[in-house]
């Protein structure tokens, strides 16, 4: 079944009415005030903390990152969609719209919801929960009920996931719309194209992390517990990072879903990058994986076989469908850690309590970097000292699922480890040069970062992790206890600067508590998301279990910007006129006012003293020497710096005015510019709307769905265009030819027959029908020939003719 993603809804996001009179008033709120948070009434926390009973830990909340806000809310089992404003009514808060949208599924569904997340355009939702998994289209409404709007709704996997088989990580690719990742608890990583078939996977890759029938010391080395998908750069963007329980990461690389979107300038580079560092190696085995990731790329994007000519025009290049007949992918790891000393070259790699839960990457700058919370409350930080580049395991050919034209639409794959042990790097010798040798890239241990979570009863602690999209060097980890902000000081290859760069420790904040003073927490975070605008604020926002809701300005909480205040400073600086040695405020002891005045104390005969005497005269003298001491002069102080600042204002208010005046012509010319930008607008949907129109008609032609030919047909198909054109032609000639030449013999058989006739003789007879048993045999021949070519001729053209048809 298909399910379109278009987004093609006719209805807008909510905005503030904009009429006197609209159809539904809306009410802003702040985002922590808003009703749905408090509508429903306080239900008991979910056992297991955020895990309900799973392992998949909970979160509530998504953003599309413009400005609608995702809430499922479990009671009522439908998703409210909240317009959000972020910066206003000033740049610190964020406003919701009341009432919401609420929309609902058209199935019920027969499992708990513990994590929701929306694509990149906002056009579905994918509702996750560790026996089931469903994809819920926003804009493919069927009917409303009640005052919501019911969506499409369907399930992914339905004969995949069931009770048996839990589902541990959801994640959307970063580079489609249309496929999600799913890692169960089978040890399967599966990627799903929700635009095309639902019921079954796209790919599958069997996670195999140990040879069959070798021995193991612990079990959680088999059992997958979360993975996460790279970023841009090289072949981390085509890299998943699979984490096990024990804490051994691995790696699968190139995993590609169909026809997912990439810069072609990124291709580009893992292009070259192959080219000079693998088909330049001296060693063999170098030489033999980089010529494998070369077919590989230029099968995948075919632009890459243009490369000589000068390819223009390409911003973005689609992944086509393609895999490895003879070989399947090689899962990479475990990644070793590089030791500082031989005495850590035994030590086992896993420095953590517990079990590893989580693991989020990042790339920043030059460094990608692994962050892995434990379910003891610690986060083991790592950095890739090596780049990843793809491997393959030959002899073990996946299982391809292709149409009637063999076009695939799917492969399944058994990924095995490297047997072997991998060699030891240390850290106070230099890498070797192991580009493009098959070997995973080993971790340097960056810090390893205790929460220190309160225990209890000695049960384990849910963690998750997520990546501040703004400062990638931030990582919040939310847990039962809380929310805290780690804040990494030192990156190994981005900070270096050449000299004995110090390794600064990162930084922890705690930012939101949720314990109370008890070991066991009541309430837990069950919903978190981080808000970000263009203007470099952010927020994050969470819903607790309790159904209490708080949003936090995270300005304050970076520890790499410096605080408002010397911001200020600094840009009162920078925008201060030069030639003008004027501050920006009034002195501080105009500020203060005028000098207290101290009344000398009177006599008690002062009222009865006359004031032309000479006791009230000397008593007013004193008043009138106090009153011009103080205030007087305070006065005189007070017009001479306002006088001294009066240019200055004046200069303030000059720059003002000519700021206004600047902003008053921007806006007329906007203004006058305003009819012809919507003129443009209207031809450019009218070409629009003639290329849709185009392209539908384009589409419509028998042509358009032709596959393409393989190698074979192609040379058979120039084979028949050059028979069809000088060699037909010459089979016409040759036959019209041999024709002429038949008619010839005939008409000149006949007339040596009657001379023969009339000149009779024994000899001459016997040789003349042995000549002409000769040119019988001759003529039946030629007359065979003569037809085998007739027929040839009528089927090349039968063949031409319906090629013809067919394009």
């Amino acid at each position: 079944m298909r399910f379109n993603f278009d987004i093609s809804e006719t209805e807008k996001p909510i905005e503030p009415p904009k009429s006197p009179t609209p159809p539904t008033q809306l009410e802003w709120f702040p985002l922590q005030d808003h009703p749905v948070f408090a509508a429903t009434p306080a239900a008991q926390p979910l056992p297991g903390g955020g895990l309900n009973g799973g392992r998949m830990a909970r979160n509530l909340l998504a953003w599309d990152g413009a400005s609608r806000l995702y809430y499922w809310d479990t009671n009522e089992q439908c998703l409210h969609r909240i317009s959000i404003r972020l910066g206003e009514p000033d740049e610190h808060s964020v406003i919701a719209a009341y009432p919401s949208k609420v929309l609902k599924t058209d199935m019920e569904l027969e499992f708990v919801v513990n994590k929701i997340s929306v694509n990149r355009n906002g056009s579905a939702v994918v509702l996750a929960g560790s026996n089931g998994l469903c994809i819920m289209n926003l804009f493919g409404h069927t009917s409303t009920k009640g005052g919501s709007v019911v969506c499409r709704t369907m399930l992914v996997g339905p004969n995949v996931y069931f009770k048996a088989i839990r589902i541990l990580q959801v994640t959307w690719h970063p580079y489609s719309n249309v496929h999600v990742g799913v890692l169960s608890s089978d040890s399967v990583f599966r990627i799903f194209d929700l635009s095309s078939a639902v019921e079954k996977p796209e790919q599958e890759y069997y996670l195999q992390p140990m040879e069959p029938g070798s021995k193991f010391q612990k079990a959680a080395s088999i059992c997958a517990a979360d993975f996460t998908f790279g970023s841009d750069h090289l072949w981390d963007k085509f890299s998943v990072f699979i984490l096990f329980a024990d804490g051994s990461v691995y790696i699968l690389c190139p995993v590609v879903p169909f026809g997912c979107a990439y810069m072609w300038e990124s291709v580009m580079e893992m292009h070259a990058d192959a080219q000079a560092l693998g088909l330049k190696s001296a060693n063999q085995t170098a030489i033999k994986n980089s010529n494998r990731a070369l077919s590989w790329l230029e099968s995948t994007f075919p632009e890459l076989k243009r490369q000589g000519q000068k390819v223009e025009g390409f911003s973005v290049v689609m992944a086509h469908a393609y895999a490895l007949i003879d070989a399947s992918l090689l899962l990479q790891g475990p990644l070793c850690k590089i030791c500082s000393r031989e005495d850590d070259i035994g030590a086992d790699v896993a420095e953590c309590k517990g079990r590893a839960l989580n693991l989020v990457y990042s790339s920043i700058g030059k460094d990608s970097i692994l962050v892995m919370a434990w379910s003891s409350g610690q986060l083991q930080i790592d950095a890739l000292a090596d780049e990843i580049q793809p491997v393959w395991r030959m002899g073990s050919p996946p299982r391809l699922c292709v149409d009637s034209q063999d076009q695939i639409l799917g492969f399944a794959m058994i990924c095995e480890s490297l047997s072997g042990q991998l060699p030891v790097v240390r850290l106070d010798k230099p890498l070797d040069n192991n580009d493009w040798l098959g070997h995973p890239p080993p971790l340097l241990r960056l810090a390893i970062v205790d929460l220190a979570l309160p225990t209890g009863d000695g049960s384990d602690f849910p963690v998750s992790l997520y990546i501040d999209p703004l400062n990638r060097m931030k990582i919040f980890a939310v847990h039962d206890g809380g929310v805290d902000s780690i804040v990494l000081h030192f990156l190994p290859f981005t900070s270096h600067s050449g000299k004995n760069d110090t390794m600064s420790a990162p930084s922890v904040d705690p930012i939101l508590s949720t314990c109370q003073g008890m070991s066991n927490s009541t309430s837990y975070v069950c919903g978190f998301v981080v808000l970000t605008d263009s203007y470099g604020y952010s927020w994050i926002a969470g819903v607790t279990s309790t159904h209490g809701s708080f949003v936090l300005e995270m300005k304050f909480w970076d520890v790499n910007l410096p605080t408002l205040f010397d911001m200020i400073e600094i840009t009162t600086s920078v925008e201060e006129p030069t030639g003008m040695n004027t501050p920006f405020v009034l002195s501080k002891e105009i500020l203060n006012g005028p000098k207290t005045v101290i009344i000398p104390q009177a006599s008690l005969n002062l009222r009865s003293t006359r004031a032309d005497s000479i006791e009230g005269r000397s008593t007013v003298h004193q008043y009138l020497n106090l009153f011009h001491e103080n205030y007087m002069e305070y006065a005189h102080k007070v017009y001479v710096e306002l006088m001294h600042h009066l240019p200055y204002m004046k200069k303030k208010i000059h720059d003002l005015h000519v700021r206004l005046y600047e902003v008053q012509q921007k806006l007329s010319n906007i203004e006058e510019k305003e009819p012809k930008i919507k003129e443009r607008m209207q031809c450019a949907l009218l070409f629009h709307s003639s290329l849709e129109e185009r392209l539908r008609r384009l589409r419509s032609l028998p042509g358009m769905h032709k596959r393409p030919l393989y190698r074979a047909e192609l040379e058979f198909k120039k084979e028949l265009d050059r028979f069809s054109g000088a060699e037909l032609d010459a089979l016409h000639s040759l036959i019209q030819t041999l024709n002429a030449r038949l008619w010839r013999f005939s008409q000149s058989s006949k007339s040596n027959v009657y001379n023969l006739q009339r000149r009779p003789s024994l000899k001459s007879s016997y040789a003349q029908d042995a000549q002409l048993d000769l040119l019988k045999a001759a003529l039946q021949k030629l007359s065979l020939v003569n037809s085998e070519n007739s027929k040839k001729v009528k089927m090349v053209e039968s063949v031409i003719k319906k090629m013809e048809d067919e394009s």
